[in-house]
């Protein structure tokens, strides 16, 4: 009796052992197929967490990029601005030349809706590099110049053209030259245009004031400027106050 009871407990712990291994082994079996779960899943979101920010890092980059090109764009632009700017100094005028840039400043109407400052008149045979060369130093300083060279269209007119800038300058500059002094077609037309305003600038190259004087009175108070006395760019410096609406000599 004891004997069987013995064995039927050995038998009853033999199936509690069992019982054990097998939970044991399913608990193992789940644990091993929910870490690999869990792995494929950590995998799974760590690839789309990484795709997500190599997108983001991608889009940023050339948002960088792009905005590197712009600001370098805009830096080199500047720095060509300040490259071709023309360098702040002292202007010193003759009191002759104070009166006519004041004259000049005073009679403008700026508020008139023209198009242009000033209209640019020279001879082409000896006043065209002079001519250049101002109209590029005056657009320097903001003024806005009709300048034949670069205001004539082929092709139409010239004649009108030439009236119809000098209907759109508020003022004009006159080169003096030789050849504008010996009264040359387009130099008289011009300058009978302009002789009877206010607002007339003369610009003397290559002749003297007194040269100038015996050319039917073209200047009756010799006031003007010259390329004896001051180069391009003092001239410049010194006609842009006239012309310009905040400024003054």
């Amino acid at each position: 009796m004891r004997e069987a009871a013995r064995r039927a407990e050995r038998e009853l712990q033999r199936e509690v052992d069992r019982v054990n291994r097998a939970n044991k082994k399913a608990v193992d079996d789940y644990n091993r197929k929910a870490a690999e779960h869990n792995r494929r899943e950590a995998d799974r979101v760590n690839r789309e967490n990484k795709k997500a920010v190599d997108d983001y890092n991608r889009r940023v980059a050339q948002h960088n990029r792009a905005a590197d090109r712009h600001n370098q764009k805009v830096v080199d632009e500047i720095n060509r601005r300040l490259a071709t700017a023309p360098a702040t100094r002292t202007v010193t005028y003759q009191p002759v030349e104070r009166e006519l840039v004041e004259r000049v400043h005073g009679a403008i109407d700026f508020d008139d809706g023209r198009e242009y400052d000033v209209f640019l008149s020279y001879a082409r045979i000896d006043g065209e590099d002079t001519a250049k060369a101002l109209a590029t130093a005056l657009e320097a300083r903001g003024v806005n110049v009709w300048f034949d060279t670069v205001a004539i269209q082929p092709g139409k007119s010239q004649s009108l053209q030439m009236d119809a800038g000098l209907r759109k300058a508020r003022a004009g500059i006159a080169v003096l030259t030789a050849a504008y002094v010996a009264g040359r077609f387009w130099t008289q037309r011009e300058l009978g245009a302009l002789l009877n305003k206010p607002t007339l600038i003369p610009v003397l190259h290559g002749v003297t004031f007194d040269d100038v004087k015996e050319y039917s009175g073209i200047l009756p108070d010799l006031a003007g400027f010259t390329t004896d006395q001051d180069d391009i760019d003092t001239i410049a410096d010194k006609i842009a106050p006239a012309v310009a609406r905040h400024a003054s000599p």
